[in-house]
């Protein structure tokens, strides 16, 4: 029934409906596939059971995409690593294993493991905080201290961040990878939990000293609009805030 009312509300053709089905079901497997995706670089290396490559394929059509087989030689991670780092020459890196467990672990051991907590805020206007911070729009997370719960500091983070008070906890929404060199230049992944919060709208207070030069109420289309990037981990945020 919806679809029948969305194809005759948009006019769709028959082209046009096969590929949103088509997305659709992409988008339900990929959510299944197991897998573990890192940003390295602001491009994603994804690592996988060999049984997941072909919908990981279809989904990233259009995308060039290296595909490499794992062979129990952490040497040839770091090669794929090292690459990203230095040069975009793929949007994205599949790495397979019929042995996904072993595959993540190696994979792991080659990183410090940093974690994160942060919240997608919404205020009775519909619109969400977001702060920019070192030429991107960002959303308001930080480390989680030792003993601390991932919720607890979620809250905490963002209320330090944006200055907002009386936050309302909600469920967590994903949790993103992403890769950079610590002081020290060594390689770490910061994992990040993002929890959906909710405020009413109220005066912001950027947190200087965290680099963090705006904090603002912005719509979602707003965001997407402006001239300065966005982080391609907190695109997958947002998807997860409007599914």
């Amino acid at each position: 029934m919806v679809l029948n009312w969305s194809v005759k509300t948009l006019q769709l053709n028959k082209n046009d409906v096969i590929c949103i089905v088509l997305y659709l079901l992409n988008k339900r497997r990929f959510n299944q596939i197991e897998m573990y995706k890192v940003y390295i670089n602001e491009k994603p290396l994804i690592i996988c059971n060999d049984t997941d490559t072909e919908t990981l394929l279809q989904i990233y059509t259009g995308k060039k995409i290296l595909r490499s087989r794992y062979m129990g030689k952490t040497k040839v991670l770091l090669q794929h690593i090292d690459m990203m780092e230095k040069a975009q020459h793929h949007d994205v890196v599949i790495i397979e294993s019929k042995d996904f467990e072993t595959l993540k672990t190696d994979l792991k051991e080659l990183f410090k493991i940093v974690k994160a907590s942060g919240g997608v805020v919404e205020n009775e206007l519909g619109e969400l905080l977001f702060i920019f911070r070192r030429g991107f729009w960002d959303l308001p997370k930080g480390k989680i201290d030792e003993g601390e719960s991932k919720k607890d500091a979620a809250v905490r983070e963002v209320e330090e961040e944006t200055g907002i008070q009386n936050i309302e906890l909600g469920k967590k929404l994903i949790v993103t990878k992403h890769m950079y060199r610590t002081r020290q230049g060594k390689r770490a992944i910061k994992k990040s939990y993002w929890y959906k919060m909710k405020a009413t709208k109220q005066t912001l207070t950027p947190q200087l000293e965290e680099d963090i030069l705006k904090a603002e109420w912005l719509k979602i289309a707003d965001v997407l609009k402006k001239e300065e990037a966005i982080y391609q981990s907190i695109n997958d945020v947002l998807s997860a805030y409007q599914a």
